[in-house]
């Protein structure tokens, strides 16, 4: 796994534990939200990898024809 999205879902985790503990709702919930956008960069940097190695390969085919 690459840093995308990593970073966002460490800080969401240890915002969401911190609220937990002190009963900060607002804080836990921020947590929440900053680890569903570290799952979403990484799924768009899964996907945008994937689309690149897809075409890379389609290229690939085309050029031994």
């Amino acid at each position: 796994m690459t840093d995308k999205g990593y970073t966002d879902k460490i800080k969401g985790k240890t915002k969401e534990t911190i609220g937990d503990l002190r009963g900060d709702d607002k804080q836990k919930a921020e947590g929440i939200l900053d680890q569903a956008i570290g799952k979403t960069k990484e799924v768009a940097s899964d996907i945008k990898e994937k689309a690149e190695d897809f075409m890379d390969e389609t290229k690939d085919k085309l050029n031994r024809k």
